[in-house]
């Protein structure tokens, strides 16, 4: 691999991220990187979209021009779509090294976006080479490998500010809705809000929305004077109160919790447990591998255990 590239052109850190599809040539990419000199932050492996999205997150939230990113998927398309709906962030797809040069030249790319079906670990390191070596507004295929004339260029130095407020509010932007004060405080209940839930068949009066897959987060839902049942999981799991009040018997330990408004509880794999919503109650839980529940008691002789202890 080449030697360290010249402290003008290099970034102090990229930060990178790949799915299952692009996982070894993001691996392969990493490496050369760090041959490189280069600080590398790698966000590891997930969902083309959350990869996509994690970095270009960590790449706004850097506003530095110091900080790129560097994410792979199949095609290289999802990955740079999540990584731009994030502001300050210009990632692009490039299968070729002409695609690098154009997308620093032209719109100063700082996510690099790589296929890694179509893409080699050869032709990604020219192509990564070539992208991290190109200035902005240089000459580039796309301007026949010619200088800007001077139109283009003025064109191309106004776009760098305009294109730096896209996808940021404003105080005074019409279409930014106020949001309450309470829900913008929690980033858990943000996570509800727009969502739509899904109705639990098996506990009447509950509703749930999954958040993520492995492991695995919801938001849950359920009208104040629900039951469940007495059940138990093959998992463990952690929930969150994000408003409401209930009741947990775990029936495996003889315990009792009265769960209120960010109150949290751990019920162990395996541990048998009954739950009484007091009001309406929204929560947030979460637990590793698929979803499953066995019940241990019917729906009325929930209700009469609960009754008979009240």
């Amino acid at each position: 691999m080449a030697g360290a590239v010249s402290a003008v052109d290099q970034p102090l850190k990229i930060i990178t991220g790949a799915d299952d599809f692009g996982a070894s040539l993001k691996d392969a990419m990493v490496t050369h990187l760090r041959s490189l000199g280069i600080d590398v932050e790698d966000t590891g492996v997930s969902s083309y979209y959350s990869a996509g999205s994690e970095v270009g997150r960590r790449v706004s939230a850097s506003s530095s021009s110091e900080v790129r990113g560097l994410v792979c998927c199949g095609t290289g398309v999802g990955v740079a779509m999540f990584a731009n709906k994030f502001p300050g962030v210009y990632a692009a797809t490039c299968l070729s090294v002409e695609d690098a040069v154009n997308a620093r030249s032209i719109s100063t790319c700082n996510v690099l976006a790589f296929s890694g079906i179509k893409t080699s670990p050869e032709t990604a390191v020219e192509i990564f080479d070539a992208w991290i070596k190109t200035p902005f507004k240089s000459p580039c295929p796309a301007s026949g490998s010619e200088p800007w004339s001077s139109v283009i260029s003025s064109f191309l130095d106004n776009s760098l500010s305009e294109m730096s407020q896209i996808g940021k509010s404003t105080a005074g932007d019409s279409t930014t809705k106020k949001i309450d004060e309470t829900t913008a405080s929690c980033v858990i209940c943000c996570l509800a809000k727009n969502r739509e839930f899904t109705p639990v068949d098996i506990m009447p009066g509950g509703s749930m929305k999954i958040v993520r897959e492995t492991p695995t987060s919801a938001i849950v839902r359920f009208k104040a004077g629900s039951v469940e049942p007495a059940h138990h999981h093959t998992f463990g799991h952690d929930l969150v109160v994000i408003k409401g009040k209930k009741s947990v018997w775990n029936l495996s330990k003889k315990e009792r919790a009265d769960l209120v408004d960010g109150d949290y509880l751990f019920t162990p794999a395996g541990d048998v447990h009954r739950v009484k919503y007091h009001e309406d109650t929204e929560f947030f839980i979460t637990w590793d591998g698929h979803w499953d529940i066995f019940l241990d008691e019917d729906l009325e002789t929930a209700k009469k255990a609960i009754e008979e202890e009240a």
